[in-house]
């Protein structure tokens, strides 16, 4: 398979093998019990002899640290149980995403269990912007709140805590965004990514963060003897929320993160959350949720509120206990989606035109008044499509630009953002390695810009279309029993990839368009092998063209696996990412 590589594809990716090594691979077949292919898998991924247990069987006690290890989370404990002794009035303070969402809702939903008197602000993403504001924090003092805590957000809100402090009210930031030297004046500061961090947990997303500091929390009500007259909190209860904040925050899918999201996914399977059981029952989903149906079916339906609707919704269903208003609630979401995709539609068009041809190493699209709420998205689309960091800037009437930013693996896009803030092209920014925001005047974009492309040039990061391929397979050998097997790798996503195989020399022996652009077809190859397949969103590709048109000839395709029900019977189905003509690739290799 060593000739496939390096090669160009249809869709103009150069195919790379993961790194293999036949030793380490054997040791771990015969240890686990475990095919070679899938045994490689492991090696591809890193995995070692000794990791490779807590690899196939996750186990959040395998990883979660005493959150006693984290700065400021035991001050930060100290300040809560002071305010739940005291009845003060807490408010959470969270981002407009899904990671904010299921941040505040995380900490709602165990404060109240505990008898706190808490409250949720989520504040507008066009009015009010990213992260703490100074009106909102001086009226939620006017109302009586003494502490605030931030979730997802607040790790470089300066001037607005320096107003709560000057109004008597205490912040609590819970973040994980990348920070300046210098810290905002707060009670707490609990981010892993704090300069004096280690950096070992810098992967978690708020969420997570959120997390560690109720474990931290509730041992320490446990010490006090604070359960000897109520019912102690199930902190795995909670863990449908961690799963869905860390899926879609797009964080990677290793160590506890994983384990969160493994853990997280059977719980959410028990449908105990009366707003996430709602949302999956007005999307459709009706078998166990994976990773997927929280990245791309529940995941946007929650953002839909933050984006183009009422910010707070998406939080307002994950703690709500009336059936009537949940159902009310996730039909909205799911209509605001559908509005959404329309708005991003339009928007992803014209930056689509701008992006296509530019040279440099991030993109850059802009448009006046463009719906702030889909230029994350925008940006995301742009990102997959060109395998380069792409933002995507909204100017309003007074010439400021509202820009979102998604990079790829090998580029920190927040850490560039944070260096153009500091060289001053900017007003604002913060992010981490995947995701940025920034605010930046008109007439500085285009210096901005140059900013990001001579960091990216200078550090010669290599940005040319690439696929990973995990190994070989044949059609008759992807069968069902692999394809079990591969379920132990989940859950997917950021970090750990579906396993993409290439099949060689195969043909396709029928074709037909389903959907909307989808192209599926029948696959054969000279073994007398036969696997369904399918190439989403291909129609008007040179992939789909090629699938439709080949007549015969002889193809190697990259795909991933999965199990699919037909008839009631269980059948394995290649999803279509890749291909090559056999002859081109003759051509090309000599």
């Amino acid at each position: 398979m060593k000739y496939l590589e390096g090669c160009s594809s249809l869709n103009g990716r150069t195919w790379r093998l993961r790194p293999s090594d036949e030793r380490q691979g054997l040791a771990l077949a015969q240890r686990f019990d475990l095919p070679l292919i899938v045994a490689n898998l492991l090696v591809g991924r890193g995995v070692t002899l000794e990791e490779a247990e807590t690899f196939l069987n996750p186990r959040i006690k395998h990883f979660l640290p005493d959150p006693s290890i984290f700065k400021d989370l035991d001050v930060a404990v100290s300040r809560i149980i002071r305010a739940l002794q005291e009845n003060e009035k807490i408010a959470i303070f969270g981002d407009y995403d899904v990671d904010g969402a299921t941040s505040s809702a995380l900490l709602y939903r165990y404060l109240s269990i505990v008898g706190g008197h808490v409250m949720i602000y989520i504040p507008d993403r066009i009015l009010e912007g990213y992260g703490p504001n100074a009106a909102a924090l001086l009226k939620l003092a006017e109302q009586g709140v003494t502490l605030v805590i931030t979730v997802d957000c607040g790790t470089t809100a300066f001037e607005p805590f320096e107003q709560a402090k000057k109004a008597g009210v205490d912040v609590i930031v819970v973040d994980h965004h990348m920070p300046e030297p210098k810290l905002p004046s707060t009670v707490a500061m609990i981010n892993p990514n704090r300069l004096d961090e280690s950096g070992a947990w810098g992967y978690l997303a708020a969420v997570g963060v959120c997390f560690i500091l109720l474990v931290g929390l509730n041992r320490a009500l446990r010490t006090q003897g604070f359960f000897g007259q109520t019912s102690e909190p199930d902190l795995s209860s909670f863990l449908d929320l961690v799963a869905l904040g860390t899926v879609c925050d797009v964080v990677p899918l290793k160590g506890l993160n994983r384990a969160f999201v493994a853990r997280g996914l059977e719980v959410m399977a028990a449908r105990r959350n009366l707003g996430l059981k709602t949302l999956m029952d007005v999307a459709a989903v009706r078998e166990a949720p994976t990773a997927y149906h929280l990245g791309f079916i529940l995941g946007p339906r929650i953002n839909a509120g933050g984006r183009v609707g009422n910010s707070s919704l998406g939080v307002k269903l994950l703690t709500t206990q009336d059936p009537v208003h949940a159902e009310q609630m996730a039909r909205t979401l799911d209509m605001l989606n559908q509005e959404r995709q329309q708005i991003e539609q339009e928007v992803l068009a014209q930056a689509m035109v701008q992006a296509k041809g530019q040279p440099h190493p991030v993109l850059l699209s802009h448009g006046v008044n463009w719906h702030q709420g889909v230029i994350g998205i925008v940006a995301g689309r742009l990102k997959e499509r060109f395998n380069r960091p792409s933002l995507v800037i909204s100017i309003d009437e007074n010439g400021i630009g509202k820009g979102s930013g998604r990079s790829v693996s090998g580029v920190d896009l927040g850490a560039l953002v944070h260096a153009a803030k500091k060289h001053g092209l900017l007003l604002n920014g913060g992010g981490h390695a995947m995701a940025a925001g920034f605010s930046v005047e008109r007439q500085r974009m285009k210096e901005f810009h140059d900013f990001l492309n001579h960091r990216l040039q200078h550090d010669k990061v290599n940005l040319s279309p690439s696929l990973g391929i995990d190994g070989h397979l044949t059609l008759k050998g992807a069968s069902i029993k692999l394809a079990e097997l591969l379920k132990r790798f989940s859950p997917y996503g950021q970090g750990n990839p579906l396993p993409r195989f290439v099949f060689e020399n195969v043909r396709v022996a029928k074709a037909d368009i389903v959907g909307k652009d989808h192209v599926r077809c029948l696959l054969t190859d000279e073994a007398g092998g036969r696997l369904f397949a399918i190439a989403f969103q291909s129609l008007h590709s040179p992939l789909g063209e090629a699938l439709l048109q080949s007549k015969g000839e002889a193809l190697h395709i990259v795909g991933t696996l999965k199990l699919d029900s037909w008839l009631g019977q269980e059948r394995v189905q290649v999803t279509i990412e890749d291909a090559i003509f056999a002859r081109a690739l003759l051509r090309q290799t000599g």
